[in-house]
Order: structure tokens, then C-alpha cells, then sequence
């Protein structure tokens, strides 16, 4: 009986006259980027999985007539490809990313944290109260864009104040790139308003503070009260932590959606052109400037003060532009100060392992 590849390459496969209903692969978000990776012999091999589910020790993957748990692979994170090899699972390869989500991790370690692979769109999601943080904002905004993921503002708890214009509004000077959605995260208003980016093979992850509605939107979106809620505290409309890890959702005949925890700290790293994407205007500005290494606080020629001094740049942006630039510079010479140690201290260990092995063969 003749094997059937046709999952391998579904868009290549697929006509109007012969329609089949999609794969549990291709639900979960296959695309010929990841099928152009292998071999029709490796797909048989070593079947694809997606990480839908990262543990302490273990990831939960699916795939066609898959769903288990297996060992943690190095540097994988949720939403990634894998060729299962059953028999040696540390043998199996994660498949290049489309996408990639990170963060330098919480703590003084210098770490990089991944937080989901092959993302197709990140909705920013922020409540229509004292959550409303137009920095938070530029943070993730700049990294969907290092990312190239499509970025979306969702602004929740729309039904709980008069009017969302003047929030809608101020999302929007973020950047032009980037729509601004308001609505009640319950009900139908998340599959209709959110329809766009949400078709069937696309990924769109939710990222935001705890008690903004994420795991309300993905019930929505999934037609489903599957993921447990809790409402925020009254006195300062902070959220509880309900989604303790990262975990992918496949929503019927639509997209798979990435539910995450609220994150406290977003400290970006390795994010230099994404910022620069948020803040393109003064990007530009800076160009302009006599000296290549201006400060824009006092140097003569600076474009970006002229700007400020005639009203067309607010001084509050340029601090925060600033301060992200530093940071992530920061960030980014810690990690490659800490790779470059790591990298040392390999070389050292395998030149004492190679002088003992030396030693015992005399």
C-alpha cells in the first residue's frame, strides 16, 4: 500500500476537487517552512510534534495519532517543532523557528528566557483600568517587532468604563503599525473582532499583565470554559496569577492560542532593532544629528532636541526610548559576557579532561 505524504506539504497537496479536513499537524500550525526542513523519509522517521506544553522535567507534544510526554531537549520552549525519534528522544531535532519570543529571565543569573516559538501574532493585552501602561506597551510591541511577529493592542474590560476612545487613542501613538482593538473580553466580541488574525494554521499568543483577561479570551476564542479565571482585586485592579505556565490551545476549526502567565518583568534583550521600530520617529532624528554617538542631552547639531524644543517630539518618550536602549543594551552585553564565559570555562574543562585521559594511557 502506497505510504501517504500528503501531510508533509498540506498547501501543496490540497486542491479545490479533492478537499480533505485538515491534519492534527497542520491544526496545530504546519507550514512548507517547516516541511521544506526535512525529508519525506524523516517525516515517517521521526514524525513532527509541536511542544503544546513545557513541565519542569518533561514536554507534552502532539502530533498526527500523538500525544505524549517526553524528556526536556535543550533551549526548546512552547511552540516548537520536533522530530520525534522514540527511540533516543534526546536524539530528537527541534526544527528551525519562524519565530522566536524571548526575555532576559527574572533574577541577577543573565539568563535568556524563551517564551513560545512560531508565533504568528502576539495580542498585547491591557485592561481599560489602572493596568493601562503605555511603557508596557512599548516593551512588547518592540518584541513582537525583533520577533517579526504581527503585534495587536487589545484593550479589555471595555464594558466597565464609559468610554475606551481616550485609551484607544493613546494605545494608538504607539505606532501606526499597530491596531488597536477594544472590547469585552466574554461573550462573541473576541471571535468576531479578533477573527482577522486568528484563521485556521495561525498561532497568536496572549501576553500581558495577570487579571487583563488572557485565559478569558482563549475560552472565548475556544467557545470553551476550559481555563480557570479569577477576578482582580478591587483596590488596585491587579490580577491573580490564574495560568501558571505557557500552554498552547487548539481552538476548533480556527488557530492555536498560546495562553501564558502575567509577567511582572519584561526585561528585553537582543531587542535593538525592534526598538527601534517602536520608536522609528526618533530613530530617524538621531540620524540626523552632528555626532554619530549623541546623547541628545546637550550636544550641539542634536536633532532630537530641536525636535523636543519645537513640540514635536514629547521629552516623556525620548526618557523612555532611552531608558529601553539602555537596558537592552545592558542586557545584551551581560548575555554575551556570559556566553563568552561559559564558552571558557567548556574549553577549559575538555583541555583537564583530554590532559587526564593523556595521563592514563601512559
Amino acid at each position: 500500500m502506497p505510504r501517504d505524504y500528503s501531510a508533509l506539504f498540506p498547501l501543496q497537496s490540497r486542491t479545490a476537487s479533492t478537499p480533505r479536513p485538515p491534519s492534527t499537524i497542520e491544526a496545530l500550525g504546519w507550514k512548507p517552512f517547516f516541511a521544506s526542513q526535512i525529508s519525506a523519509d524523516e517525516f515517517i522517521r521521526t514524525p513532527p510534534v509541536r511542544v503544546v506544553e513545557v513541565h519542569r522535567g518533561a514536554l507534552h507534544v502532539l502530533g498526527n495519532e500523538v500525544d505524549e510526554t517526553i524528556p526536556p531537549l535543550p533551549d526548546t520552549t512552547t511552540g516548537d517543532w520536533v522530530l520525534l525519534d522514540r527511540e533516543r528522544h534526546k536524539s530528537s531535532r527541534v526544527l528551525e523557528r519562524t519565530s522566536v519570543i524571548k526575555r532576559r529571565a527574572p533574577g541577577t543569573d543573565r539568563q535568556v528566557q524563551l517564551i513560545a516559538a512560531n508565533i504568528d501574532t502576539i495580542f498585547i493585552v491591557s485592561s481599560c483600568n489602572q493596568d493601562f501602561n503605555i511603557a508596557r506597551f512599548e516593551r512588547y510591541v518592540a518584541i513582537a517587532f525583533e520577533a517579526d511577529v504581527t503585534p495587536v493592542i487589545v484593550l479589555t474590560k471595555a464594558d466597565l468604563v464609559g468610554d475606551t476612545a481616550d485609551y484607544a487613542a493613546m494605545a494608538q501613538t504607539i505606532s501606526e503599525l499597530v491596531p488597536v482593538v477594544t472590547l469585552d473580553a466574554r461573550g462573541d466580541e473576541p471571535r468576531v473582532k479578533l477573527a482577522e488574525w486568528c484563521r485556521p494554521g495561525q498561532t497568536v499568543a496572549f501576553l500581558g499583565s495577570s487579571g487583563v483577561g488572557k485565559s478569558t479570551l482563549t475560552n472565548a476564542l475556544a467557545d470553551t470554559q476550559a481555563i480557570a479565571t479569577q477576578p482582580i482585586r478591587e483596590d488596585d485592579a491587579k490580577g491573580r496569577h490564574t495560568t501558571t505556565r505557557r500552554q498552547l490551545h487548539m481552538v476548533p476549526g480556527g488557530c492555536v492560542v498560546l495562553d501564558t502567565p502575567g509577567m511582572r518583568e519584561l526585561q528585553l534583550t537582543e531587542a535593538a532593532s525592534g526598538i527601534d521600530s517602536v520608536f522609528a520617529d526618533l530613530h530617524d532624528l538621531a540620524a540626523r544629528c552632528r555626532f554619530n554617538d549623541c546623547q541628545h542631552l546637550s550636544e550641539p547639531g542634536c536633532a532630537v532636541r530641536e525636535a523636543i524644543e519645537d513640540g514635536a517630539i514629547d521629552p516623556v518618550r525620548l526618557e523612555r526610548w532611552r531608558k529601553l536602549r539602555a537596558e537592552e543594551a545592558f542586557n545584551t552585553a551581560s548575555l554575551a559576557e556570559r556566553r563568552s564565559r561559559d564558552k571558557a570555562f567548556g574549553k577549559m574543562v575538555r583541555r583537564v579532561m583530554k590532559a587526564k585521559d593523556s595521563e592514563g594511557r601512559r
